[in-house]
Formats: C-alpha cells, structure tokens, sequence
C-alpha cells in the first residue's frame, strides 16, 4: 500500500492551492457577503485543466486518476466550500456519471464540452417533497412519440442559474417505485424550463444554489441516460461520487481551520502565556489534527477502488459522514479558539463554521450515511457490481 503522492499529483496540489491562494483569498469575504463569486474563475479553472481533471484526455478531460479530484476538491475547499461545490457538482455529479452512463453521442455532445471547461453541467434529484427518500419525488416524464414531457420542480440545486445543462431524474412509470425513474440530461435552452436562486442561506453563501422548474419541457429520447428504469441505480452512482468529492472537500476545511487556528494559537496570549500553551486549546488542536488524518485515509482509500474500478459505496459513504462530521466539529473548535473574536468577520472561522453545516446534510445526512453503515455490518446491505462501472485508471484510449 503506497501512502506517497506522485509527482504530477504533488505538482497539481500546488498548482491548485496556488490559485487558491491568488484567486479565492483576497476575495472570498467579500464575495462571501455579496453573495456571489466573479464568473470568470471558471474560465481560469478551465485553463488549469481542473473541470475535468480526471476526465479521460479522449473526452477532452486532464486524464488523471480519480484521487486528483479529490486533491483539487481538497485544495478548492481550503479556500472555500463554494468552489469546491461547483466542482463537485459539475465534475463529480454531471461529467462522471455521463462518463459511467453516457452513450458516445452522448459523451461528445456534453461530455466534452464540460471536460473542456467550455460548459458547466449540474445535477437535479431533490425535490421539495423528496430529499433522502429519492423514491418521494413527483416529476414526472411522459414518452411522447420522439420526446419525454417532462413536468415538475427540484430545488437545492447547485449552479442552478449557471449551469449549461442538468442531469434530471423523473417518474417515467411511478408503479414500479424506484424501478420507474429515469434520468435525462435537459439544457437549459428547453423551452418551459426555468431556475430561480434561493436567497437566505446560512452558508455557502457565494455559491449559486436555487430552484428548477420544468413546465411541458419537451426532451428527445437521446437525451435520455441509459435506459427507462435505470434512474435509481444511475443516481446511487452519481451519489458515490459526488460523496467522495464532499468528503475530500471536508478535509480541506479541516485543514483550513487548522491553518488559521495555529495562526491565532501563536498571536494570542491569555494568562501570561501564547493560547497554544493551554491543554484544553491544545486538545482541540490535537483534534483537528486527527480527524483531518483520518478522513484523508478514507477518502484515498475510496478513491483507489474508483481508479481499480471496484464498486465503493459502503467506503465513499463512511469517508463523507466522518470527514464531514470532523469539518463541522473543526470549524466549531475553530470559532472557540479564536474566543469572541471567532464569532465576527474579522477571522475566517465563522464562515468556516456556517459552510461546515451543509455538506452534513446534502448528498445523504449523517443520519442516512449512519443506517447505511450499520446496515453493511449487520448483513442487510450489500452492494452488487453495476452493469457500468467507472473506467479504470489509468485511462486505456
């Protein structure tokens, strides 16, 4: 088992944190309270080779393993969770799951274009009615000769106003349950489609998350994904990496709450001494410091059996419900070490503390990722191998 990062993985967490450190930082609080963040990153992030960094180069992606997403989810968070949303969403929700599932024409037409940077893709499964429980969602799409009548609403769909396309999912026959969701891929172009952003949010405040509404859109049938009744298993799919870019994510807030924690450790005195001399600080610092190891350690871990090609639900599920649940934590120590000071704008740990929420609660609760582990060692889960599988790594052209 090889701990070590190799020399283009080195180069890329550098290259990553580099535009972090230029790009995000200086602007972050300020983007932060205006609710918004300047578009042309994306551009920059396109440049860097980073929207479809492990996208095979024949797809127009960077052709790296699977494990460089992570780095780049990981760096990306440092700055913070917004950016690392926006990948997610549109690398490991969209570009991923049309690599897993596409057709040819379907991975030329989209596909690409993504890889390249040159389109942005999002993802829409929740639905007012319809979070954990994926079965309770009401759109619905409609076989109409050629096309699917698509009818319905999601909400809490990242880069709802800035997204090219989405990949959707719908009741195609909602007898059959679970068995009757299909998944299409819409562009936003569709006449009767529409998005609304949701203002008011406790975190993430920079990142564009809103609303969809389908009105009578029609789709043809070749944007369908796969074949009628697949939706579940494709969205499952789509869930395990969008979880494992989460959690990799998570290691970077842990990180970064580390970073300026040991920053205030050394500029702070209370009692005659620094506030790092205290045991109780100390603690909270030593913490940090292991949760941030450990969640690493499962999130590379379920990276490796991606680039194997091996199914990785039960790892990728335990790697994003404990590296998230040790952000949030982090972040909260984060806020009490920095004392009142941590509870304004002044420091960065109370927007730390506000992002660490949400990943908590989207792409599966902890409570969901909780069952599903207990389910796994008490024998009444198990996972089968999938008619399509991620290709392995590396990429064969």
């Amino acid at each position: 088992m090889d701990f070590e990062f190799s020399q283009e993985q080195q180069l890329l967490r550098k290259t990553v944190r580099q535009f972090v450190d230029d790009e995000i930082l200086p602007h972050i609080a300020e983007w932060d309270a205006t609710g918004g963040f300047d578009q042309g990153l994306w551009k920059r992030l396109a440049d860097l080779g980073l929207m479809g960094v492990c996208i095979p180069e024949k797809y127009g992606g960077s052709g790296m393993d699977y494990n460089a997403l992570a780095i780049v989810c990981e760096e990306l968070e440092r700055g913070d969770t917004a950016f690392r949303t926006a990948v997610s969403v549109h690398t490991g929700l969209n570009s991923m799951t049309l690599l897993q599932w596409g057709s040819d024409q379907q991975k030329e037409q989209f596909l690409v274009p993504q890889a390249k940077g040159e389109k942005i893709g999002a993802f829409g499964l929740t639905e007012p009615g319809a979070g954990s429980d994926v079965a309770a969602l009401s759109t619905t799409a409609v076989r109409d000769g050629d096309d699917y009548i698509l009818n319905g609403q999601k909400t809490w769909i990242s880069l709802c106003d800035v997204a090219d396309h989405f990949i959707v999912f719908a009741y195609t026959d909602k007898a059959k349950k679970h068995n009757g969701i299909s998944a299409f891929i819409v562009e936003r172009t569709r006449e009767g489609f529409s998005s609304k952003a949701i203002k008011g949010k406790y975190g993430i405040r920079s990142g564009n998350t809103g609303e969809l509404f389908f009105d009578d859109v029609r789709i043809p049938v070749e944007n369908r994904l796969g074949e009628e009744g697949e939706g579940f298993k494709i969205a499952m799919a789509s869930l395990d990496n969008g979880r494992f870019t989460v959690a990799a994510g998570a290691c970077g807030l842990i990180m970064a709450c580390l970073e300026e924690s040991v920053k205030y450790c050394h500029s702070r005195s209370t009692f005659g001494k620094s506030i790092g001399e205290h045991q109780l600080v100390q603690q909270m610092i030593a913490n940090m410091e292991a949760g941030f190891q450990m969640s690493r350690l499962l999130v590379y871990r379920a990276g490796e059996m991606k680039n194997k090609g091996l199914r990785n639900t039960r790892e990728t599920s335990m790697a994003k419900w404990q590296a998230c649940d040790f952000a949030n934590k982090a972040a909260d120590d984060a806020v009490q070490i920095h004392g009142a000071y941590g509870y304004s704008d002044e420091y960065p740990v109370a927007r730390f503390l506000r992002n660490s929420k949400a990943p908590v609660i989207y792409e599966g609760t902890r409570e969901i990722h909780t069952i599903m582990q207990a389910e796994y060692v008490l024998g009444k889960r198990e996972d089968k191998k999938l008619n399509r599988m991620l290709p392995k790594w590396p990429f064969e052209e």
